[in-house]
C-alpha cells in the first residue's frame, strides 16, 4: 500500500489540523501521522494524553497514529523532523504532507537545498561567531544566497524546511505536499496554544469552538476523567528538585550544541549575580538560589540562546532525556483505522519494528526495551501533571492502541 503521511502534535487537534488531515486524505491513499507522545516540542506535557490525541487523529481523517519519542519529540526542529520522517518512511509513507505560512512548495524546497550546503554552515557559523544568533545568522545568510530569507522568520515554514532536509538527508525518494496555513499561523485564533490558553483560563466552550467536533468531545471526556487539560505547573516543585540535586558539570551531557550552554544554565539555577555568557552555569545558579522556572528561564535567555532552547534543555534534564538517534528502534501504534490495520499487517510482513503491544517489545531488541521502559516512566511523571488523581506507576504498560 502506498501511503501518504504527516508528523503532528495535535496539543490539541483544531480546526486548521483537520483541513491538512482532509487534505492528505483526498489523495485516496492511506494516511499516518507520526505523532509526539506525552511531551512536545516546544518543551512540556502536552495537555492531553497521546492515546487521546491518536483518537482525536483517526476520527478526524488519519488512518493510522505512531508515536514519536520523546527524545526526538523534544529536540530541536531538525531532530524532531528528521524523527518523524524517518518514522514515517518505516511505515511505507511516500509523500509527506505538512502546514506552513507560505504554501510554496518550490520556495521550501530551494531553502532546504541551500541549508545543506557546507558553504552554507560555515557563512552561518561566522555570522554566529560575530554575535548572531543562530536563528538570525541562518536567515541572514539564505537571504544572501537565495533571496528566501524572510521564510525562516516564521515558525511552519521553517519546520517544513527541516521536513524536506531530513527527505533529503536520508536519500529518500520521497514527494512533499505543503497546504497554507489559513488559520492565523501558529500564533493564531485557531492554533494549539490558544486553545491551550482557553483551557487553562476555564473557557471550555471558547477552546471547542475552535475544534472539530469529533476532537472536541475526546477532550471533553478526558477532563471529566480528570486527565486534562495536564498542567506543567503541577511538576514545577518536582523539576526543581531534580534541578537543585545537580552540579555543574551534570549539565553538560544536556548542551546538544556544545555552544557552553550547559553553563549558563547551571548559573540561571544558582541565580548567582556574575551570570556570564555560558547558559548551563546560568541555568544551574537560577535553580540553586531558589527561582521559580519562570525565573530561571528570564535568567538563562539571551539573544544567542532563546527561551524555547532553554526550555527544552530544562524539561531533558528533569526526565533525564538521551539524545536522540539516528534511528527510532520500534513503531509504536497508537490509534488506527480498518485501513490502518491493513497497512499494519503489511508493515509487519516486512518485518518493521511494529508494536501494538508494549508486552512484546522484548522480541525487538535490547534497544528498543530500553527506550520504551524510559518512555513508560516518562508517562508515569506525565499523570503527576494532570488535574485528577494520578494514574498508578505502569500504565503505559497495559495500553493497547485505540481501534475504530
Amino acid at each position: 500500500m502506498d501511503a501518504v503521511g504527516v508528523v503532528c502534535e495535535f496539543d490539541p487537534l483544531h480546526w486548521g489540523h483537520e483541513r491538512l488531515l482532509r487534505r492528505a486524505g483526498e489523495s485516496g491513499r492511506v494516511l499516518v501521522c507520526a505523532m509526539s507522545g506525552n511531551f512536545t516540542q516546544r518543551g512540556g506535557a502536552a495537555c492531553v494524553e497521546k492515546f487521546a490525541r491518536a483518537e482525536m487523529a483517526v476520527r478526524c481523517g488519519a488512518d493510522l497514529v505512531v508515536e514519536l519519542p520523546t527524545p526526538w519529540a523534544m529536540a530541536t526542529a531538525e531532530k524532531f523532523a528528521d524523527g518523524g520522517v524517518s518514522l514515517l518512511a518505516q511505515c511505507g509513507v511516500k509523500t509527506l504532507y505538512f502546514g506552513s505560512e507560505c504554501g510554496d512548495t518550490d520556495a521550501l524546497w530551494a531553502t532546504a537545498e541551500a541549508l545543506l550546503r557546507a558553504d552554507v554552515h560555515r557563512a552561518i557559523r561566522l555570522e554566529m561567531d560575530g554575535g548572531l544568533p543562530y536563528a538570525a545568522a541562518r536567515q541572514a545568510v539564505l537571504e544572501r544566497e537565495t533571496g528566501l530569507g524572510a521564510l525562516l522568520a516564521q515558525p511552519n515554514n521553517t519546520l517544513a524546511v527541516e521536513y524536506l532536509k531530513a527527505i533529503r538527508r536520508r536519500g529518500l525518494a520521497a514527494d512533499a505536499v505543503t497546504v497554507r496555513r489559513e488559520d492565523g499561523g501558529h500564533h493564531g485564533t485557531a492554533s494549539a496554544s490558544h486553545i491551550r490558553a482557553l483551557l487553562a483560563a476555564g473557557q471550555e466552550a471558547k477552546a471547542f469552538a475552535l475544534m472539530p467536533p469529533q476532537a472536541a468531545d475526546i477532550l471533553g471526556r478526558e477532563m471529566k476523567k480528570g486527565l486534562a487539560p495536564a498542567d506543567p505547573a503541577r511538576l514545577e516543585r518536582a523539576m526543581l528538585a531534580r534541578l537543585r540535586l545537580m552540579n555543574e558539570h551534570d549539565f553538560a551531557s544536556y548542551d546538544s550544541g556544545g555552544e557552553g550552554l550547559y553553563r549558563r544554565f547551571y548559573r540561571a539555577v544558582r541565580q548567582a549575580a556574575d551570570i556570564d555568557g555560558l547558559l548551563y552555569r546560568r541555568v544551574y545558579r537560577a535553580v540553586q538560589e531558589g527561582g521559580s522556572l519562570g525565573d530561571i528561564l528570564t535568567r538563562a535567555t539571551t539573544k544567542r540562546y532563546p527561551t524555547a532552547r532553554v526550555r527544552r534543555m530544562l524539561w531533558a534534564v528533569f526526565l533525564g532525556l538521551e539524545a536522540p538517534g539516528e534511528d527510532i528502534p520500534y513503531v509504536r501504534i497508537l490509534a488506527a483505522t480498518e485501513a490502518g490495520r491493513r497497512l499494519l499487517r503489511q508493515m509487519q510482513n516486512a518485518d518493521a519494528p511494529v508494536l501494538t503491544k508494549a508486552a512484546d517489545v522484548g522480541r525487538l531488541g535490547p534497544s528498543a526495551e530500553a527506550l520504551f521502559t524510559r518512555e513508560a516512566r516518562r508517562t508515569d511523571v506525565y499523570a503527576l501533571a494532570c488535574p485528577g488523581s494520578p494514574l498508578p506507576c505502569g500504565s503505559d504498560w497495559r495500553r493497547t492502541p485505540t481501534m475504530i
